[in-house]
Order: C-alpha cells, then sequence, then structure tokens
C-alpha cells in the first residue's frame, strides 16, 4: 500500500511501540523480582569457607570499616529480638500487637520491596519505638551475587525505608545469614563492601528456626538464652506462615521477662545512639520514585494477568459461539427445504481486471465452463496496462463481453459492469478468481428466498502448496469461512468477499452501487445492503479459487488496506447501533464482534507476546509449556473442525505451530499500522497485488 504521508508520518509509532513493549517487560521483570522473593536464614553456599576467626568469635554486631572487625555483644541478661524478611501485611502487625502488649522492642530487617509494597508497616514501626535495618531489596545472597547487584540491593533498600519514613538505616542484616559463628567467607566480605558505604552488620547469636516450622515450644526453647546471657535472637515476620512465630513470641515474652530480662533494640542494647539518620531530599525522592515503579510494574502485572483472563475467556467463548452457530447452518443446509422452484434466471457476472494478465484467462474460461444455463460475463478492464483486455477478446468466447475505461478504480470498475449487464441477478468476481462448474448454480439458489439481497460464497486459497499459502489456507477456512456460517445464523453478515459474491440488481441500485469511499468496498456494500432491510446469507458449497499473496511483503499490502478499509467501513456504519432490523442487527452483533476480534485484541497482542517473553524467563516452564500446547491444542480443534466443515484434508494443521509464531505477528501488526493510520489521519491508496498466474495454473492441474 502506498501512502499519501506529505504532512505526518506514522513510522514513528513504531519506535513508540518497541518502546512501550520494552518498558513492559522491564515493569514485568521488575515485578518478578520482587514478588518471587522466599524467607529463611541460614548460608546458602553449601561449600563457602567459614569467615576469618576474629569475626567469627566475637559478638553479633559487628564493624567493618576498619583493618579489623569491632564486634559487639548484648549485656547480661538483655535480649534483642530481631525480626527478618517483612514486612507483612497479615504477619507484622500481630507481631508488633504482641511487642505492645508485653512493652517490648524490637529491630525488624526488612526487606526493600516489601517496604515499597507496605510503607504504612514500617512507619508503625519506627512510631512504636522499635528499630529499623536494611534486609536487602529483594532478598538476595549478597555472598552470592555480584558486587555491583549487591551494592544496587542495599542503596534501593536504603531509598525505599527513606521514602517510607524519610530516616535511612544504617544496620545491616544480610539475608540467609544466621548466627555469627555460621558466617562465611563469602556473606564476610560481602558484609565488608557494605561497611565502605555506611552499614553495621547484625547477625545472631540465638536462630530461632522458626522459618523451619517446627511448633512454637521449639522455637521458644531455640531463642532462650543459657545462663542469664545476653543475645540477639533472629526470628522472622514475614516471608512465609509466621503463625507459629505469633505464639511463640507471646510465650517467650512474659516467660523471659519473669526472669528478669529486658528487651530492647539493637541500638539500646549496646547503649548506642539511633541508628537511623535524616534521609537527604535527593534520597527521598528517589525513593518515592523507585515506590511507584514497583506499584505501577504491579498494576502492569495485574493488568496483564487481567488481559490474559479476557482474552481467554472472549477465545473460548468465541469457540463456543462458532461452534454452535456451525452445527445450526449445518443442520439448517441438510434440512428439507420447502419446495421452491429452482432459480434459473439469466445472470451477469462482473469481472473487473486491472493488470490481470496472469490469471484473467483461467478466470474467464471457468466461467464460461459454467454449468448455469443462462450466463453472461462482462470484464471490465480497468485501464490496464499489460493487456488484459487483449488477452480476454482474443479468446472470442460466446457470451463474454469486454468494456475497456479509463483507470478509476475498481468500485468504478463494478459500476460501469452493473450498468451494462442485462440480468437482474448479478455475481461480482475478482480478476483473479477461478469458479468451478456448479458455483455459479449453487451461488444463486439462495434468491429463491425473495427476503436475501445478497450471497456469499466460499472462498478458497488455490496457491497452498507453501508454507505461507498453508497459513492462508487455514486463516480463510478458519477465521473467514467459520465466521461466515455464525454471521449467516445471527443473519449479521458483514462482508461478502470481492472473490465471489452475488446481488439482486434492485440491491445494488438501491444503496447506490459499489462504493468508492472506502478501502474495503465489499464490506462497505454488504453493510449498506444489510442497513437497507435485507437478508445476506452464506453458500458454503459455491466455492471460488483465489489466489493468495506469495510473499510477506504482498501479504502485508493486502491486509494493511483490508484491515484499514474495514474501519473506515466501521466507523461509516456506526449508526447501525440505533437502528431496528438487520441494520440494527449488524450493529449490535457484527460491529462489537470485529471490534473485540479484529481490532482490540490484536492490538494487544504485543503485550501477550511480552508476557510470553517475561514467562519465558521468570515463569515455571512447565506452567508454561502446559499453557501454550493447552491453547495450541484447543486452536487445532478450533482448525480442525472447520476444515471438516469444509471437507478439506487436515494435513496442512502441522502448520499450525509455526503459524503462531510468525504470521498471528504479521497479522497483529497489520492492526497496529492500520490504526495509527486511521488516527493520525493519514490516507491509504489503493495498490493491487502483484500475481503470479500459479493459483490458475494449480486449479487448472
Amino acid at each position: 500500500m502506498a501512502l499519501h504521508a506529505a504532512r505526518r508520518d506514522p513510522r514513528a509509532h513504531w519506535l513508540l511501540l518497541l518502546l512501550g513493549l520494552a518498558v513492559l517487560l522491564a515493569a514485568l521483570s521488575l515485578h518478578a523480582v520482587v514478588t518471587g522473593m522466599a524467607g529463611g536464614s541460614g548460608p546458602s553456599a553449601a561449600y563457602a569457607s567459614p569467615a576469618p576467626p576474629e569475626a567469627t568469635a566475637g559478638g553479633p554486631v559487628l564493624r567493618l570499616d576498619r583493618a579489623k572487625p569491632v564486634t559487639r555483644r548484648m549485656p547480661t541478661r538483655t535480649i534483642a529480638l530481631t525480626f527478618d524478611d517483612g514486612p507483612d501485611p497479615r504477619w507484622t502487625p500481630q507481631v508488633l500487637d504482641v511487642l505492645r502488649r508485653h512493652h517490648a522492642h524490637a529491630t525488624f530487617f526488612v526487606v526493600g520491596a516489601r517496604v515499597n509494597a507496605h510503607p504504612e508497616l514500617v512507619r508503625r514501626i519506627l512510631a512504636e519505638g522499635h528499630e529499623l535495618g536494611s534486609h536487602s531489596f529483594t532478598h538476595t545472597d549478597l555472598g552470592e551475587a555480584p558486587p555491583w547487584r549487591a551494592e544496587l540491593e542495599l542503596s534501593l533498600t536504603r531509598k525505599a525505608i527513606a521514602a517510607a519514613t524519610g530516616r535511612e538505616a544504617t544496620l545491616l542484616r544480610p539475608p540467609f545469614s544466621s548466627t555469627v559463628s555460621a558466617m562465611t567467607d563469602l556473606q564476610y566480605d560481602a558484609l565488608r563492601a557494605a561497611a565502605r558505604t555506611g552499614h553495621v552488620a547484625v547477625l545472631a547469636d540465638l536462630d530461632s528456626n522458626d522459618w523451619r516450622r517446627p511448633g512454637a515450644p521449639a522455637i521458644v526453647r531455640a531463642a532462650t538464652p543459657q545462663g542469664g546471657r545476653g543475645a540477639v535472637v533472629l526470628m522472622h515476620d514475614g516471608g512465609g506462615d509466621r503463625s507459629q512465630t505469633v505464639a511463640a513470641l507471646d510465650r517467650l515474652l512474659p516467660r523471659l521477662t519473669g526472669q528478669g530480662y529486658r528487651f530492647a533494640t539493637v541500638s539500646q542494647g549496646i547503649g548506642a545512639l539511633d541508628s537511623t539518620v535524616e534521609a537527604g531530599l535527593a534520597t527521598r525522592f528517589s525513593g518515592t520514585a523507585l515506590r511507584w515503579a514497583q506499584s505501577g510494574a504491579a498494576g502492569l502485572a495485574a493488568v496483564m494477568n487481567g488481559l490474559l483472563g479476557v482474552a481467554l475467556v472472549l477465545g473460548l467463548a468465541r469457540l463456543a459461539v462458532q461452534v454452535v452457530c456451525a452445527q445450526v447452518h449445518v443442520r439448517r443446509v441438510r434440512r428439507p427445504k420447502r419446495h421452491r422452484p429452482p432459480v434459473d434466471a439469466p445472470v451477469s457476472v462482473i469481472v473487473p481486471a486491472y493488470n490481470e494478465a496472469a490469471n484473467i484467462a483461467a478466470t474467464v474460461r471457468s466461467l464460461v465452463a459454467s454449468a448455469y444455463p443462462a450466463l453472461e460475463v462482462i470484464v471490465v478492464d480497468d485501464g490496464s496496462s499489460d493487456g488484459t483486455a487483449d488477452i480476454v477478446e482474443r479468446m472470442r468466447l460466446r457470451g463474454v463481453r469486454v468494456i475497456r475505461q479509463a483507470n478509476a478504480g475498481k468500485p468504478a470498475a463494478l459500476n460501469t459492469g452493473i450498468r451494462a449487464a442485462r440480468a437482474d441477478l448479478l455475481v461480482l468476481v475478482d480478476g483473479d478468481t477461478v469458479f468451478q462448474p456448479d458455483t455459479v448454480g449453487r451461488l444463486v439458489q439462495g434468491f429463491a428466498d425473495p427476503t436475501v439481497g445478497a450471497i456469499s460464497g466460499n472462498t478458497k486459497v488455490a496457491n497452498r502448496r507453501r508454507l505461507l499459502g498453508r497459513w492462508q489456507h487455514l486463516e480463510y477456512v478458519i477465521g473467514f469461512n467459520l465466521d461466515r456460517r455464525m454471521y449467516d445464523v445471527l443473519r449479521c453478515m458483514p462482508t461478502i468477499p470481492g472473490a465471489i459474491g452475488a446481488f439482486r440488481r434492485q440491491v445494488l441500485v438501491g444503496v447506490g452501487g459499489v462504493p468508492s469511499d472506502t478501502l474495503a468496498e465489499d464490506t462497505d456494500l454488504t453493510m449498506k445492503v444489510l442497513r437497507a432491510g435485507w437478508r445476506v446469507t452464506y453458500e458454503e458449497s459455491a466455492i471460488a479459487w483465489t489466489e493468495a499473496p506469495s510473499s510477506l511483503r504482498q501479504l502485508w499490502r493486502q491486509r494493511y488496506r483490508w484491515c484499514y478499509g474495514t474501519l473506515q467501513a466501521m466507523w461509516k456504519h456506526r449508526g447501525s447501533l440505533r437502528e431496528p432490523g438487520t441494520g440494527g442487527r449488524l450493529g449490535r452483533r457484527g460491529l462489537p464482534y470485529l471490534t473485540v476480534f479484529q481490532v482490540v485484541l490484536p492490538l494487544t497482542a504485543p503485550a501477550v507476546d511480552v508476557f510470553a517473553l517475561y514467562g519465558l524467563v521468570f515463569l515455571p516452564w512447565t506452567k508454561l509449556a502446559v499453557a501454550w500446547l493447552g491453547l495450541l491444542l484447543l486452536q487445532g480443534f478450533t482448525a480442525a473442525y472447520a476444515l471438516r466443515l469444509d471437507r478439506e484434508r487436515f494435513g496442512p494443521l502441522w502448520t499450525l505451530p509455526f503459524q503462531q509464531l510468525v504470521y498471528r505477528q504479521v497479522m497483529y501488526l497489520v492492526v497496529v499500522q492500520s490504526v495509527v493510520t486511521a488516527v493520525i489521519g493519514n490516507r491509504l491508496r489503493w495498490q493491487r497485488m502483484v500475481r503470479t498466474g500459479e493459483a490458475a495454473a494449480l486449479v487448472e492441474v
């Protein structure tokens, strides 16, 4: 298709589309990282070496910004309860309630991503006199992470806390750590690197192992110091089911308080100043931006999940409606009809032709060979430069007329043929289409019903030897002819294809002939017929063989014009939404169906593909494979059912998986391009598809 793009060039939308998809993928990835976190303690590196003795032999509070570690311990009968992996909207409030009930304070090592998700809980922690520390942003093992990742984890957590509270936390407990004696050399190196950014490491004297959920009594035993010693006790308020932790805490606090223990924050326990400091404006601002980004990513993920759910429901509903309507259509076709005399009135076949030298001879021969008794063929040469009209004239076939005119476009050529036709029943045929001998006779029998104004035939792809042809063959059988059965039953047929359609002359005259103000003149004309009060039906046994595009470039041009023209026709006939009768059925059945399945869902398809790419990286492959195979089987069932209805072989079904990987993307990008072209107001110009004559050769063979 050529574009009149002197004023506005729509190509920038591809850059915007790629940018939008990249942002979507980044947002989904962020959401996957911040929501795929687990909890727990203990070193994750099974074969890591222990940390230096000067660190593991000291206390659990470590300053590592000097040449040698400086460690501190809790005084006698002083316990610093510490909680990791929060804040959690379910368990953190319960832990805080227990602490408040027993007048105890604790230190919470929070995960930055969860701080962004629940900032109100972090503010409550500080408001009730507790202390905050960092537990990384995504609960990653800082010892195993590369240095840049570890630094980023701590920086993002600091910003998240600053955005929520206005303060920065300097205490740090690395994920998957436990007691100071269990510290590994990798964790030690990570903590020394963190010390250079002002962090003070806090490990534990006692690990309650509550994350293993051993039961409240076992947790209480593990968290109880021996001999009145002070201790930093490791517990969890997030990362899993912490009901046992809450129950154990409610027993531990009164028991140890009765033994003379006091419960303090880490800083209070060692007699240090408040570990949090006032955050700078830049840190708070960047933290707020980070929280917005995380919230936006969560919203996008929810939208994508909802979109996929809606698309799946719509797809299943569409299939169900198609199958039900197809069965109704089959029964209607097989049902004995009321006795009506066969239609044998004269028929004029009109063939608009512009540079159709490759196929025109086969087209005209197939029409002349028709078994229909009273037939004239009118070939309207629309200013061809390849001798199309000369080819037809040299054939000297009886009943064939050639009309030459200056190039004025397909609608004008059709209208010229309509004016010249002698019969009251008209069949409009593209110049690359080949009929079977019984096609015309089968096509016009529906006119025995006086309410029928137009009839659609069954278009089939002739050149299906190559992969692209097989894909289009499946699309014609599934997407076009299966839909036409449904439209016929619902009495809202929006399109009679230009390749094969029959009309009463009075209908065409009544609607003003073939319209020329849209690029989908066949869709526009069919909608006008419906709005004029006539029935439009589908005759599956009237078969026309057509040549489909043989390259992706040609396919793009054809579908771009089809899609853009369909959008024009839908907008032009939007008034049918308020009409009664057949026009209202078009407006309230046909147009919504076209809008959803030919515009809206294809527009969302790029985002669905990005979601699939995200799934390959972040979702379990087994679930993704099962989902993909399930959808493929559903599509395969639909295709097999449609092929069976059309009495076609099942052989092309093997190409269906590959169709989803290439052809589908071309089709939805066509819709994107068409919508953008329509929105920005550019006009698309008709440009014919290059014909090879392959379809005619295949049919003749």
